[in-house]
């Protein structure tokens, strides 16, 4: 089955706000091997959805469409698609219910034009909205299948994994499965990744082998499609030794994992405490790694020591290092790391101290980070030369420290 999605809104258009629900839909349709070929998005104006809509019927099985459910009259999508399709709307009892409750319950009258949400193209199959108001909807004419949905993330989702899922894979005879597995890689950049797997990604078959970077790091899917799971297992995971045995040192973690989870996961396993010392990146690697639920376990705190002052008064470094040295430097870092482990009697302390722009501090051009780290076995300081947006560089330099830290709990343990 060939796919293509149709965002409908003005908002979108002017910037107002992003198409993650393409972004939604498109993965959960790889994930049960329906390609999607096509995306678009047009504004709030029935003629050029009209238009939309008949190139869409040259070139796909199923059209999928966001947004324009609503109650007003910019909220024109199952209108248009109707007519095209010379169809009526009816009003969906459900749905209508569930309106009528929605605003029973908050005690206020429900204006007549809500009564929209409820309408349905005649023939469809509803898809309900345990999250709003209007209804989604699938409905088949000339062997095209229409899929209508409201535009709220929070609705859309749900609706999609919990209704339109089954649908869609109702309608396929193939019996096969679709099953993935996400290989994720850091301190390797994605073009280099590829070189090293090219002959493996240009003779790919099935299973497939798709490379992608993404926030600063990189990731291989692998996809293998076959009549049971365990067999798809056994495909990736032979691929998945050979990626290994190429590129097995940067391989960090699979599927849904983080760095900063990898790292949790790592540090309560080896039964070690964390401390933190962090300028450049202000903080974020802590933010990081409390946002993983059971971090309390082994983050002892940290420090955010953006300055001088900061550097020597509140973390204890000796200011006779930045004053030779300065603050950006490998000594400083190495000194922070060290203060940062013994004012908070952690057993592995991390620091960080770098240029993320927009100008050079102390001639250090921008992007010249270093990395600390301390353990019980001594110090060692990573020394980096990283390009791009400040933000882009903090990123960066949060998670290159959280992959060397990881590196050296694993040499560690060896």
């Amino acid at each position: 089955m060939k796919a293509e999605i149709i965002a409908v809104g003005t908002e979108l258009l002017l910037g107002q706000i992003a198409n993650t629900n393409a972004q939604f839909i498109s993965k959960k349709l790889a994930e049960v091997g329906i390609d999607v070929l096509y995306h678009s998005v047009v504004g709030d104006n029935a003629a050029r959805l009209a238009g939309l809509v008949e190139t869409a019927q040259q070139r796909s099985d199923i059209i999928i469409f966001t947004g324009g459910l609503g109650p007003t009259k910019d909220d024109l999508t199952k209108e248009t698609i109707a007519r095209c399709m010379g169809k009526t709307l009816v009003e969906n009892s459900e749905a209508m219910e569930q309106i009528l409750a929605f605003f029973a319950r908050r005690g206020t009258p429900m204006t007549e034009n809500n009564r929209k949400q409820a309408l349905v193209i005649e023939g469809s199959t509803v898809f309900p909205n345990d999250h709003g108001m209007a209804p989604g909807m699938a409905v088949e004419s000339s062997g095209i299948r229409y899929l209508l949905f409201p535009g709220p993330p929070k609705e859309l989702n749900p609706m999609f994994e919990n209704y339109a899922l089954p649908y869609l894979l109702s309608l396929s005879s193939d019996s096969q499965v679709v099953h993935s597995k996400v290989l994720r890689f850091y301190g390797i950049g994605e073009s280099l990744l590829e070189e090293k797997l090219i002959d493996l990604i240009d003779g790919q078959s099935n299973p497939t082998i798709a490379p992608l970077a993404n926030e600063a790091e990189v990731t291989i899917r692998i996809t293998a499609k076959t009549d049971t799971t365990q067999k798809a297992d056994e495909m990736i995971s032979e691929v998945e030794k050979e990626i290994e045995r190429r590129v097995g040192e940067f391989i960090y973690g699979y599927n849904q994992d983080s760095l900063h989870s990898v790292l949790v996961g790592k540090l309560k396993e080896n039964g070690l405490t964390l401390s933190l010392a962090e300028s450049c990146t202000g903080g974020l690697i802590s933010h990081l790694i409390t946002n993983i639920p059971g971090s309390s376990e082994v983050y002892a705190g940290g420090y955010v020591s953006y300055t001088e002052k900061a550097k020597v008064q509140a973390l204890g470094v000796d200011p006779a290092l930045t004053q030779k040295y300065g603050t950006v430097s490998e000594e400083v870092a190495s000194a922070m790391a060290v203060q940062a482990k013994t004012n908070m009697s952690a057993d592995i302390a991390l620091s960080v101290t770098g240029v993320a722009g927009p100008g050079t501090v102390e001639g250090k051009p921008v992007g010249q980070i270093f990395i600390g780290v301390a353990t019980a076995t001594g110090e060692k300081v990573y020394s980096l030369k990283l390009s791009g947006t400040r933000e882009g560089i903090q990123l960066r330099a949060a998670k290159y420290g959280m992959y060397y830290l990881l590196k050296e709990l694993v040499n560690e343990r060896n």
